[in-house]
């Protein structure tokens, strides 16, 4: 009868000892407090500057709502990356294995705290930039998609984090993700979505799909759903958390 109890407390050491982590180190607390400010802020400085003249944005106003995510979201791509590859990176990954361990506890919890990190700046992120736009940019938006759009905008955060950590930790090298990771969703993912040829395949890349989501209008282009174009992200965030796992599991095996 003691066993769960004193599992489920291991646990909370766990996760304990990386929020610890979280809240010590500069560049884990900084980059989704950046992520944060990029979001909201860029979104209404363009509200502010071009939202009365540009009709691409006026007509799908989630366009000019999450304009700012595109900067935000390297940001949290960075903080996903950073929350495991810096232990790579140090090899302090080896004194936190040593410390807990059981890999599947470890990596739940640096998981579970990306998770959480990236819902909390997902939906702040997300109000402000809905807030933003709104005061500085004329459109008025009702319906299920505006809803749909909020939700979507919350999520994607939450997942481009998990999705980096897991990618990070299938890596097992900090260079090799932020040299990968961060060009493909700030820059390499956005220019080839824009070439006719190419785009029926990038469409189904995490950020693409994921950020479809965010979207009002439907795009005859696409081709799949608003929803659907989030679980496409949901699983391949499953099998970047997956591979991580098993990557962190041979770490020290014999």
């Amino acid at each position: 009868m003691t066993t769960p109890v004193a599992g489920s407390a291991h646990v909370l050491h766990v996760l304990r000892a990386e929020r610890i982590k979280l809240t010590t180190l500069r560049s884990l607390w900084i980059t989704p407090l950046l992520a944060l400010l990029l979001t909201a802020g860029v979104t209404t400085a363009i509200g502010a500057a071009i939202g009365g003249k540009d009709h691409s944005i006026t007509d799908d106003p989630s366009i000019g709502v999450f304009y700012g995510l595109n900067f935000g979201q390297a940001a949290l791509a960075c903080f996903g990356i950073l929350l495991i590859g810096q232990e790579f990176n140090t090899r302090m990954i080896n004194v936190s294995l040593t410390a807990v361990p059981r890999r599947n506890r470890l990596y739940g919890a640096k998981l579970a705290l990306g998770a959480l990190v990236g819902l909390a700046v997902g939906a702040v992120g997300t109000a402000g930039a809905f807030a933003g736009y709104a005061a500085t940019a004329p459109g008025t938006w009702d319906g299920p998609a505006l809803l749909r759009s909020a939700v979507a905008g919350v999520l994607y955060q939450a997942l481009l984090v998990v999705l980096c950590l897991g990618a990070t930790a299938l890596l097992g090298n900090l260079t090799a993700a932020m040299g990968l990771l961060v060009p493909t969703v700030f820059l390499l993912s956005p220019l080839l979505g824009g070439v006719p040829g190419v785009r029926r395949v990038v469409q189904f890349l995490p950020d693409r799909a994921g950020q479809y989501a965010l979207r009002y209008a439907d795009d005859p282009q696409v081709a799949y759903g608003h929803w659907t174009g989030l679980l496409i992200m949901a699983l391949w965030t499953a099998l970047a958390a997956y591979g991580g796992l098993r990557a962190l599991r041979r770490i020290g095996a014999k």
